[in-house]
């Protein structure tokens, strides 16, 4: 049967004794486009932010050239946003969880995150809540294999930090399979390579599809 999506059209109807296929394989389709799509023309910078220390906790975002409209607007769209509630909660969210070890609020770490966020070029709230959380992961596997690196401490710390690591890197690599998902929709097909057709078997190859009213036997075009 040939699966592309839903829809499903049989491929090859076989029927006797003696037949024997090989070579069949199940693969999944290969998305049309990537996650973001490449382009051959020069890459824009990616947004940035210039971070004013408040307290330990907070820095107020302000534009690093002056030119605050334009630079909002370009927060937006890197979140896939029209909504400025939505580029407040996401800078705020970004502070809390992007940040260098024993340090406070990181303008580089803020700053990298949102360049992934952008590369992911979401196209809504929802996509860019998704960018956010894969930013956010990455960020929080990195710390916690720097630490794993420095090494030190005993067997049991050890442990759990490898064992953190790898829940967060494989998050990270679910969040990606979701996006890619959420944009091109799953599906699989069969494709058989040979078919070995032995005495007494029968075998149609071929697009086969049931002509209307007709569901007893196949038409082949």
């Amino acid at each position: 049967m040939d699966r592309r999506g839903d829809r499903g059209a049989p491929l090859a109807q076989i029927a006797g004794e003696g037949i024997r296929e090989s070579g069949a394989r199940i693969m999944t389709t290969k998305p049309k486009d990537a996650i973001a799509p490449a382009s051959n023309a020069p890459r824009r910078s990616p947004v940035q932010v210039r971070l004013k220390r408040i307290n330990a906790n907070y820095s107020k975002p302000y534009p690093p050239d002056g030119l605050a409209k334009e630079w909002w607007a370009r927060l937006k769209k890197a979140l896939g946003t029209s909504s400025s509630h939505f580029v407040n909660a996401a800078l705020l969210q970004l502070q809390n969880a992007a940040r260098t070890p024993y340090a406070g609020v990181s303008e580089t770490a803020v700053n990298a995150a949102l360049a992934m966020i952008e590369a992911f070029a979401p196209r809504d709230e929802i996509e860019g809540a998704l960018a956010i959380q894969m930013a956010c992961t990455h960020s929080a596997a990195m710390v916690v294999l720097s630490s794993l690196g420095a090494g030190g401490g005993s067997d049991r710390r050890v442990a759990a930090l490898g064992s953190a690591a790898g829940r967060l890197l494989k998050a990270y690599a679910m969040q990606v399979e979701v996006l890619r998902r959420l944009r091109h929709g799953t599906g699989q097909y069969v494709r058989v390579e040979h078919v070995h057709i032995h005495e007494g078997g029968q075998a149609v190859i071929g697009n086969v599809r049931a002509r209307d009213g007709d569901r007893d036997g196949p038409s082949t075009k």
